[in-house]
């Protein structure tokens, strides 16, 4: 099953382009990242970037990022009107 914190770290890789830099900007260690993004690409059953340096998506993973980007902006604006309530 794909989670929003699985999107959510796949997004960031994608954003920043390296493990590191995203791992840091989720308060998550680069093989933490790394383990998300292989359970991630399993789930999916294909890989999302081009190679191990994470700097270049797939045609499924640029795809994905469109998909989860969507998906994030709305999550994140529910969960701000469940707070203001």
């Amino acid at each position: 099953m794909i989670n929003v914190s699985a999107l959510r770290t796949f997004a960031r890789v994608a954003e920043y382009g390296n493990i590191r830099d995203a791992g840091a900007r989720l308060f998550r260690t680069p093989s933490a990242v790394s383990m998300t993004l292989s359970q991630l690409e399993r789930d999916l059953g294909a890989p999302l970037f081009q190679n191990d340096r994470k700097n270049r998506l797939t045609a499924l993973g640029e795809e994905i990022l469109v998909l989860a980007q969507e998906l994030l902006r709305e999550h994140d604006r529910a969960l701000e009107r469940i707070e203001a309530l």
